[in-house]
């Protein structure tokens, strides 16, 4: 059973369904040599290091309405860094004006939305390269899990602008239950299409995508691939000018080959 917003049912108690975002975002580059594959996993580990990741997730407690109950963060040798919030129900600052159940993208962190608890925010990232083929590539996992009314959808359009990417697999689920007043159980509170919904118009514009949805067990899956692709985007250091029109145009096909195999889940031979 799902609500809209006009149909706001009295819960026996707290909101007791765990709703949980998954956001994995890759940004590829094409190192040449050993000193720039060396050159462009340091400038990656020093982008989003800790403490920025750390920034990060803080603004997405705020837009999700949350207080910061622990921080674990960790930058790792060679690479890599992770951070780990548990959050629990935070004070409204701002009541949002649209309901909180409507499909459309959420707020970048200016305005704290609404309350949640017993909650957590994490995010790990992976620098690496390919040992032979002068690909470089960088990923980040981001997962938000809230309790209560909110759906950390909300925080979607943020975690999107805090990332250059290429390539986004986002996934969406609603575990558990919770009951009105009458005991009847409830196994989602909110009516969802695509997780696409909650993506602004400006950002679908900028990449191809699909979706894989399940929704008699409420889940929901996008994935999403930048449309326009520039060469200079993808070399560190230097600019496709500097480069024989057959160099660019390996190195165009080599990194192609990237970005499809990542988003297709599946070499190609």
């Amino acid at each position: 059973m799902s609500l809209t917003p006009e149909e706001h049912i009295e819960l026996h108690g707290f909101n007791n369904l765990t709703k949980t975002l998954s956001f994995n975002m890759y940004d590829i580059c094409y190192t040449k040599t050993k000193e720039e594959r060396e050159a462009y996993i340091e400038y990656i580990d020093e982008q989003y290091s800790a403490e920025r990741l750390t920034k990060i997730l803080k603004n997405v407690t705020d837009i999700i309405g949350a207080h910061i109950l622990n921080v674990a963060q960790q930058d790792y040798v060679p690479q890599g860094a992770s951070v780990t919030m548990l959050v629990s129900e935070g004070p409204v600052v701002e009541v949002p004006t649209e309901s909180t159940y409507d499909e459309s993208p959420g707020p970048l962190p200016d305005n704290v939305v609404i309350q949640l608890d017993k909650s957590h925010v994490t995010v790990h990232t992976y620098p690496e390269y390919h040992p032979y083929e002068g690909i470089s590539t960088f990923r980040a996992d981001i997962d938000v899990s809230t309790c209560g009314e909110i759906s950390p959808l909300k925080a979607l359009n943020y975690l999107i602008h805090s990332f250059d990417t290429d390539i986004m697999t986002i996934d969406y689920r609603v575990r558990g239950f919770t009951r009105d007043i009458n005991g009847n159980k409830l196994f989602i509170d909110h009516d969802i299409n695509s997780i696409q919904n909650y993506i602004p118009d400006d950002v679908k514009e900028q990449f191809n995508m699909f979706d894989v949805n399940i929704y008699q067990e409420n889940i929901f899956h996008t994935k999403c691939k930048i449309r326009d692709f520039d060469l200079n985007n993808y070399l560190f250091g230097y600019t496709k000018e500097s480069l024989s029109k057959e160099e660019q145009q390996e190195i165009t096909e080599s990194l192609q080959q990237e970005m499809d195999e990542i988003f297709y889940a599946k070499n190609i031979i």
